[in-house]
């Protein structure tokens, strides 16, 4: 029997049960795997995840509903992104039905930490490592992938209040045609220290440019951006160096084919920004967040006098609602366990 304050969860790690582990070689193919004890893990200070960062991960989380049923939401869009992401790191590509049962597996074993209805979600991680060992700048020749999973409740401390976010041009986040399109491990190391920075300033998050010309918006450190003007919703298009995120999405097909408000992929400049009627990040992690103030070169802007706007608010209601099984799945989108 578990013991655990449900209605003080945070956005850390709780111990769990268990966990899943399976290993690859570099011309083997993903399969089989097992369920192991939750712990710590043994590598060698030669193994080519800690020296050249060769490894991806993914995001995704289960939800006990308002009716009871413990269920994954687009787990079938993580799957797809960690193939893509395998294959861009000379990583064996990932079997799409083999990541999915993993997770299955991972949560099936531990679902006594999916929180009640309403009090949180199981976090799941899953991660590919390269875990041989060598000295020299090549592609691993083992491969180790784990999932872990953990309780968690909001990932911004002040819930859906309106966030303040910094905008940055001394750092960007990733370089054209490199991977900032993909879920590597490395990129998020680059938002370390502007994160810490922006905090330390009293901010949550910081808003990156595009390193190309430091012209447009590109993402928060850890979500996708969207703005609206005048009823209709824009977002940076995805060029390459931008996370093609599961709840961005979501997002674009909810207000176009549920809520009928057009949705538009843009290059958004910062003049775009601070004029925005709404401005709203999206991940799985922050699931749908408002923004009310953005700095930038010492300058405060207010979005929507600092309130969270009406149509953000429906898209967030709208997709928790689906999530929770108080909305038709239209879209197949929840799995269940």
């Amino acid at each position: 029997m578990i013991s655990i304050d449900w209605d003080k969860l945070g956005f850390d790690v709780i111990p769990t049960k268990s966990m899943f582990k399976a290993t690859c070689n570099q011309n083997g193919k993903w399969e089989k795997g097992s369920i192991v004890p939750y712990g710590n893990i043994e590598l060698s200070p030669a193994a080519n995840v800690l020296n050249y960062g060769q490894g991806a991960f993914e995001g995704v989380k289960a939800f006990r509903t308002s009716k009871n049923n413990t269920v994954l939401f687009r787990v079938d869009k993580n799957a797809a992104r960690m193939a893509h992401s395998t294959r861009r790191l000379c990583i064996p590509e990932m079997d799409v039905d083999f990541f999915i049962e993993s997770v299955i597996k991972t949560v099936k074993d531990n679902i006594e930490y999916v929180p009640p209805h309403g009090k949180g979600s199981l976090y799941i991680r899953p991660v590919v490592w390269g875990t041989s060992i060598g000295i020299g700048v090549k592609p691993a020749t083992e491969y180790t992938f784990m999932i872990f999973v953990t309780p968690v409740g909001l990932y911004f401390k002040k819930g859906i209040n309106p966030l303040s976010l910094k905008v940055t041009d001394h750092y960007h986040r990733a370089a054209p045609k490199g991977i900032g399109n993909i879920k590597a491990i490395g990129n998020y190391s680059a938002s370390l220290l502007p994160l810490s920075e922006a905090k330390d300033e009293g901010f949550d998050e910081v808003i990156y440019l595009d390193a190309a010309n430091e012209e447009y918006i590109e993402e928060v450190g850890s979500a996708n951006m969207f703005i609206i003007k005048r009823g209709i919703i824009y977002t940076p298009p995805l060029s390459g160096s931008i996370l093609g995120g599961v709840t961005r999405d979501s997002v674009c097909i909810v207000a176009e084919k549920i809520l009928k408000i057009p949705v538009k992929e843009l290059n958004i400049n910062f003049q775009d920004l601070i004029s925005a009627d709404e401005v709203f990040c999206t991940g799985t992690a922050v699931v749908v967040s408002p923004i009310g103030k953005i700095s930038f070169n010492g300058l405060n802007y207010k979005i929507n006098n600092n309130e969270i706007g009406k149509i953000t608010k429906k898209i967030r209601e709208t997709i928790l609602a689906i999530q929770n099984e108080q909305l038709s799945d239209a879209y197949d989108w929840l799995k269940y366990i």
